[in-house]
């Protein structure tokens, strides 16, 4: 990954509300939640929703698919994977008593597979 993608992820991370929206994503798994059920689990309006899911959806951290008449978010496993794999690179120069727990985190992450 690149520098510049990594700093617009986290960017995009760096509001209460777009991590929030985020670790929702992540736990809802690769089907996603519909745009409207967000808003209400989170209480949030339709707008700052809507604005917060754009910043999100650009850093390459979010997808959506429409579904009928509803838009589904979902959290793009690959592109989180790779930022945690990026921020880990240099890890402690290897220190396995340090990088180890890291590692395990993120091998959790890969094992979605390429579904999700």
């Amino acid at each position: 990954m690149e520098s510049k993608a990594a700093v617009n992820m986290l960017s995009a991370l760096g509001h209460e509300g777009r991590l929030s929206i985020f670790r929702l994503l992540v736990t809802a798994g690769p089907g996603g939640i519909a745009a409207g059920e967000i808003a209400r689990v989170l209480d949030v309006p339709p707008s700052s929703l809507s604005a917060n899911l754009n910043v999100l959806s650009h850093a390459g951290l979010v997808g959506s698919r429409r579904e009928g008449r509803s838009i589904i978010y979902y959290a793009d496993y690959g592109a989180m994977s790779g930022l945690l794999g990026f921020l880990m690179e240099d890890c402690c120069n290897g220190a396995p008593q340090i990088c180890a727990p890291l590692g395990a985190v993120l091998a959790r992450g890969e094992s979605c597979g390429p579904a999700c």
